[in-house]
C-alpha cells in the first residue's frame, strides 16, 4: 500500500507541474522546459490521467518548434535541439499535432554531428564515421541521443529509415567488449572504458527487435546485475525501461520504483525528468513506446 501510494502521490505530483499557458516546469515551481513537457505528456498518455493537460502541453511544443523542426532546449539554445525526440514521442498520439511531429521528423531525418574516418592512430576505439545525433549541433554523435532519436523514430514508423539502420550499427559499435554502454566511447588509448546503467538502458530499448538478443547478452546481463544497487531515478528508470524492452521485468522492480520516488521525503522532490523516469517502467514495463 504504501508503494502505491508513492506512486499516486508521484503523479499528483507532475500534475501540479502545469502551467496556466500549457506546458510543464522543470520542477515544483520551477520554469517551462520542453523536455519537461514531454516526459510528462509520456507519462500522463501511459497512466491514463491528466487528459486536461495533454493537449495544451503538446501545442506548448509545438509552439516552440523552430522553422526547421527542431525543438531545442531554450529559444536562445538553438544548437541544442536534443528534445526533438522527446516531442515526436509526446506528439506519436495524437492527430491534431501531426503536422509538428513530421516537421521533427524530417529535421531528424536531416540532422546530425561531426563524423570523420577513423585514423590508425587515433586513441578511440569506436567507428567515429558512423552517424547518430548529437545532444548539440556541429558535436559528435553520443549514446544517449542517438538511442532517443532511433526510439522516436521507430515509434513513429520510420524504422526501415537509412538513418534508423546506420543510428542502429552506431550503437552496436559503441557496445563495450565486456557489456554495457557509457556516454558513447568504448576504448580510449588501449583502456576499455566502463559502463553506465542509464546509458545501457537507453541503447538496450532502443535495439530492441532490431538486432539478436545474443548481440546484447553480455548488456543485458551487466544491467541485470545492477538492479541490487540502483535507487537513483534516472539510473533505475532507464535500466528498467531497457530491460523491460527485452522482455526482462527484474523482479522486486516495482518496490525499487516505490523506494526511489520514497526518497524525496529526504532528499527533496525531484525535476520533472527524473520524476517522470521513476514512474514510467510502473506504467510502460515493455518500453516508451510501441517501437517498430
Amino acid at each position: 500500500m504504501m508503494g502505491l501510494a508513492a506512486g499516486r502521490l508521484a503523479l499528483e505530483a507532475l500534475q501540479n507541474r502545469a502551467l496556466a499557458g500549457g506546458g510543464f516546469a522543470d520542477r515544483h515551481g520551477g520554469r517551462y522546459r520542453p523536455d519537461a513537457t514531454a516526459w510528462a505528456v509520456l507519462v500522463l498518455a501511459a497512466g491514463d490521467t491528466g487528459f486536461d493537460l495533454l493537449g495544451p502541453a503538446r501545442s506548448r511544443l509545438a509552439r516552440d518548434q523552430l522553422d526547421d523542426g527542431r525543438v531545442s532546449i531554450a529559444p536562445d539554445h538553438p544548437e541544442a535541439f536534443w528534445p526533438t525526440p522527446l516531442a515526436v514521442l509526446a506528439w506519436q498520439d495524437s492527430t491534431a499535432h501531426r503536422d509538428p511531429q513530421t516537421r521533427a521528423i524530417r529535421f531528424l531525418l536531416r540532422a546530425t554531428g561531426r563524423h570523420w574516418k577513423r585514423r590508425p592512430d587515433d586513441p578511440i576505439g569506436h567507428n567515429s564515421a558512423l552517424q547518430g545525433w548529437p545532444w548539440i549541433a556541429e558535436t559528435h554523435s553520443w549514446v544517449e541521443p542517438t538511442a532517443l532519436s532511433v526510439i522516436a523514430l521507430r515509434s513513429a514508423g520510420f524504422g526501415e529509415h537509412a538513418r534508423v539502420q546506420e543510428a542502429v550499427r552506431l550503437l552496436t559499435d559503441r557496445q563495450l567488449p565486456s557489456g554495457g554502454w557509457n556516454y558513447g566511447n568504448t576504448v580510449v588509448f588501449g583502456q576499455e572504458l566502463r559502463p553506465f546503467p542509464e546509458s545501457t538502458g537507453a541503447a538496450l530499448h532502443a535495439l530492441a527487435g532490431r538486432v539478436p538478443q545474443e548481440q546484447v547478452r553480455r548488456s543485458l546481463d551487466y544491467l541485470a546485475a545492477q538492479m541490487g544497487r540502483l535507487r537513483t531515478p534516472i539510473a533505475l528508470g532507464w535500466s528498467l525501461l531497457g530491460l523491460g524492452s527485452w522482455g526482462v521485468f527484474p523482479a522486486g522492480a516495482r518496490s525499487r520504483v516505490f523506494e526511489s520516488l520514497n526518497r524525496q521525503e529526504q532528499y527533496g522532490s525531484y525535476d520533472t525528468a527524473s520524476l517522470c523516469l521513476a514512474l514510467l517502467p510502473l506504467l510502460t514495463p515493455a518500453g516508451l513506446a510501441r517501437v517498430g
